[in-house]
């Protein structure tokens, strides 16, 4: 018979086996769907380890915490949180990056691990496993950024894991997932983009890249848009939405990276008239394909009028500048010229912000931190020249 050890207040029921082991049990609250009562019973060597596993269990149930889900592993927890909380929110692209985490590393390394029992060692030795070892780059691993996200998914389970009450605490807040170390960016020179422009001139597709060095508009917004979304007249362009493929539907167009990224822009008047060029040899595409010309309003598109996968719109930019004789770049670069060519210009980091769609200025400085220098240079000459012409005239002593 088990020999029952002294119960101290609120302990629950402890005794002894007679094997020489310890069990605990004590009732922790009602099932949820069948309204029975829920038992929990602990084993351990000792008096003291059986009686710490119930405390825990009791002060979860005094701090409303579920005690059902008990058996919950995480990996079974993140699997209906990406499907319950992740799907709605995120934007598909999104959403399918988190699904492929989730799917072949973070269910396969963490998911047996029991919800309740799941510690910040754990997911520690995980990130920096993933970093150190990563199944898909093996000479160094996953990128610090694509780890970091990782990161940001669990910790974003776990948040919702304590709203429900399934655990008190989230153990990613106090893990360090790996800092990600800006490289400086190459973009194109006004040279390179001279001798590209002059090589690529009667490509269907000059407008395009074109257009994205005067904009720096993102590759997806580019080919997301119509002919609605550009005014020729006043010279600007709106970005409304976006284009991207996606494993389940394919190319679909759906909404802006961020709020910010809604935004209406002025457009120069070289670009205007790429534009308008651009528009004559559609319509004569248009004229040319007749009734197979599938018409969705889009600037650019194939041939027939469907849209421009975004990876061949990216692969054919490369082809051109190879052909242009010019060193590797790539379309996304485009978009960095056009940010680097208008902060060298001295226009203000908030217009430039605004004008790429970025969510923050900090983005913006982080980004082309690499251009600070010179801008702090360039800002000290137009202050002597201000304070040359202020003093001009009077007694004061003219600096030099």
């Amino acid at each position: 018979m088990a020999k029952r050890g002294k119960r101290g207040n609120g302990e629950g029921s402890i005794l002894q086996r007679p094997d020489g082991r310890w069990m605990a049990r004590a009732s922790v609250g009602h099932d949820p769907k069948t309204g029975k009562l829920i038992r929990r019973t602990f084993y351990g060597k000792t008096r003291s380890e059986v009686a710490a596993k119930l405390h825990d269990a009791l002060t979860d149930l005094k701090q409303g915490v579920s005690t059902a889900p008990s058996k919950l592993t995480l990996g079974e927890w993140v699997t209906r949180w990406l499907e319950t909380y992740a799907r709605p929110k995120v934007r598909p692209r999104t959403f399918e990056s988190y699904e492929s985490m989730v799917r072949v590393h973070i269910v396969p390394d963490l998911g047996k691990i029991k919800l309740r029992d799941l510690r910040p060692e754990h997911l520690q030795k995980f990130l920096n496993d993933k970093r150190a070892n990563g199944a898909v780059r093996r000479k160094g691993g996953l990128s610090a950024r694509t780890v970091q996200i990782m990161h940001v998914v669990l910790h974003s389970a776990l948040k919702q894991a304590i709203r429900e009450k399934f655990v008190t605490s989230n153990a990613a807040d106090a893990v360090n997932p790996p800092r990600v170390e800006r490289h400086e960016i190459n973009p194109p020179t006004q040279e390179d983009m001279t001798r590209l422009l002059e090589t690529i001139k009667g490509h269907r597709l000059f407008a395009l890249y074109l257009l994205d060095w005067a904009s720096g508009v993102r590759r997806g917004e580019l080919l997301a848009l119509r002919w609605q979304d550009v005014d020729l007249e006043h010279g600007t362009l709106s970005i409304n939405r976006n284009l991207v493929r996606t494993r389940e539907h394919g190319l679909i167009f759906g909404e802006p990276k961020t709020d910010l990224s809604r935004r209406t822009i002025p457009l120069p008047e070289f670009a205007l008239q790429g534009l308008r060029e651009h528009r004559d040899r559609q319509d004569a595409e248009k004229e040319s394909m007749g009734t197979a010309y599938q018409d969705q309003g889009l600037i650019f598109c194939t041939p027939n009028g469907r849209p421009i996968d975004p990876d061949n719109a990216s692969h054919t930019f490369k082809r051109l500048v190879a052909q242009a004789n010019l060193p590797e770049h790539t379309l996304h670069e485009l978009r960095h010229a056009f940010a680097s060519q208008l902060l060298a210009l001295g226009v203000h980091p908030k217009v430039v912000q605004a004008m790429l769609g970025h969510s923050t200025i900090n983005l913006t400085m982080d980004t082309y931190s690499h251009l600070t220098p010179g801008l702090m240079e360039q800002a000290a000459a137009s202050l002597n020249e201000a304070m040359k012409r202020s003093s001009s005239g009077s007694d004061c002593v003219t600096p030099h």
